[in-house]
């Protein structure tokens, strides 16, 4: 069960583990490979340095594909919820939404969701971050990745 309510300043997910444990030991270990490598002059402590390098890379990828599919499920959610909140009128046009609007839709009440959706499609909320900035009544989403 989730401390405290979510809100537009709270909402971004922070995995201590992740955050502030893995990613700065794998960056701390490109360093001690670069010194043991200006220390070490050999192919191998070459690699060393590479492998290192890969090893800092692979959880910022890893992590951008798994934000990656979470969106890609918001949109067919989202998508799904207009088409049964919104007027006839605009049901037809849920498809013009970028992934970004739809992303920041996710957040809005019901009670809202139909205002901001109609300011996406008139172009005068672009970005996600421009929606989820506008949301009164936050909708929590405790399982993003």
């Amino acid at each position: 069960m989730p401390e405290s309510p979510q809100t537009y300043k709270s909402h971004r997910r922070l995995i201590p583990i992740y955050h502030y444990f893995v990613t700065p030991v794998l960056v701390l270990n490109v360093f001690v490979e670069l010194l043991r490598l200006n220390k070490y002059r050999t192919p191998y402590h070459v690699w060393l340095v590479v492998f290192a390098i890969a090893l800092v890379i692979l959880p910022f990828t890893v992590r951008s594909m798994v934000t990656r599919v979470q969106d890609r499920v918001i949109r067919l959610e989202e998508r799904a919820r207009l088409g049964a909140l919104l007027p006839p009128d605009m049901r037809g046009r849920v498809n013009e939404l970028t992934t970004s609007q739809l992303v920041g839709l996710r957040f809005a009440s019901d009670e809202e969701v139909t205002d901001l959706a109609r300011r996406c499609l008139a172009g005068e909320l672009t970005r996600g971050d421009q929606v989820k900035r506008e949301v009164k009544t936050w909708r929590p989403d405790y399982l993003r990745a």
